[in-house]
């Protein structure tokens, strides 16, 4: 995306958080780095986290999913190839939309939606992005691609982690699960590629606990396996995860 794109499309997302939303969970945190001698970096890590709290029943689900991957070695790429997940976009669950129309109505709001189409196909909306933290403007068309549907858990990522072991048609259920699609910019789904946590999280950094929990429940949920580096990596977002008040 070229700066101009980028500066006519996007606004600052404002900050997020219930006006009066109580604070010690991150002051808290700020102690505990502070004791443990981390300093600034935690301050601003948790200030951050606290725009996207998370429940306790969610992260202790996340914590004991973590502990039930397998850890091992990636294995080879060979044989990959994105037809191996079916059509891109099929309408698995029959509702008359393909999935990623399907999610642009679910992620984006003030949606425009083509007439004729059963409210189905997109033609604008707002998103929200967590990746960024940015607001992007959604038009179809020459700028589609400002927005993306990105797979939390990458498609060749999965593959070298035991989708390659799967059948054809639940390598198609996963490549269209809802929750392992995410609308997202663009530019940052281009920067992910195939990233597992040990190589990329999203630079908006307060997202990173509810992305870390979101690919570490769909790695468990459908037996995938992580690297030592990758688990480290879940391990240390999900560490820094700030409870709802």
């Amino acid at each position: 995306m070229t700066s101009a794109r980028a500066a006519g499309a996007r606004r600052t997302v404002p900050r997020r958080g219930r006006r009066g939303r109580p604070r010690w969970p991150w002051l808290l945190v700020l102690l505990l780095g502070l004791a443990a001698g981390l300093g600034t970096p935690v301050v601003l890590d948790a200030q951050a986290a606290a725009q996207y709290p998370v429940s306790a029943g969610d992260l202790a689900a996340g914590r004991a999913a973590l502990g039930t991957l397998a850890v091992k070695g990636r294995a080879p790429r060979t044989g990959y190839d994105r037809d191996e997940f079916g059509p891109s976009w099929a309408d698995v669950d029959r509702n008359g939309c393909d999935t990623r129309n399907d999610v642009l109505r679910r992620d984006l709001v003030d949606l425009t939606v083509k007439p004729g189409t059963q409210e189905c196909v997109v033609l604008r909306g707002t998103l929200a992005d967590p990746y960024t933290g940015e607001t992007i403007a959604f038009t179809r068309g020459e700028r589609s691609a400002d927005v993306q549907i990105d797979h939390v858990v990458a498609l060749a990522d999965a593959w070298q982690k035991g989708a390659q072991r799967w059948t054809d048609e639940k390598r198609r259920q996963f490549a269209n699960d809802p929750a392992n699609l995410l609308a997202v910019d663009g530019s940052a789904n281009q920067s992910k590629g195939a990233g597992d946590a040990a190589t990329w999280l999203p630079p908006n950094t307060g997202y990173r606990c509810a992305y870390a929990l979101r690919q570490t429940a769909v790695k468990a949920g459908y037996g995938l396996w992580v690297t030592q580096a990758e688990h480290d990596a879940l391990a240390r977002a999900i560490d820094r995860c700030v409870v709802a008040g």
